[in-house]
């Protein structure tokens, strides 16, 4: 059984966000929200973030992605809530 406060959002981030050090950077400001999860590069150029917890954390990791650090220049984001699934364990940057 999960917690209902905990959310659970699956984000895509299109741009300028590989080699620039955007998962690092997005791994060290979710482990600051308290929120667990993944973020890995996609074989199209992509970021995908999965990332569990309360809302307003989501919120908040969801406006840094929109921006990312100073050396990425994101054209986009897709943003999906779903149900938190419960399963994950640390933020963890996958290779």
């Amino acid at each position: 059984m999960t917690d209902s406060s905990i959310k659970r959002v699956e984000i895509i981030v299109t741009g300028i966000v590989q080699g620039v050090f955007f998962r690092a950077s997005t791994r060290d400001y979710a482990i600051k929200l308290n929120v667990v999860g993944t973020v890995r590069n996609l074989r199209d150029g992509t970021v995908e973030i999965i990332a569990e917890g309360k809302e307003e954390k989501l919120l908040s990791l969801i406006g840094y992605a929109k921006r990312g650090p100073s050396s990425a220049k994101v054209y986009s984001i897709n943003v999906k809530w779903k149900e938190s699934e419960g399963k994950l364990n640390g933020f963890k940057l996958i290779y």
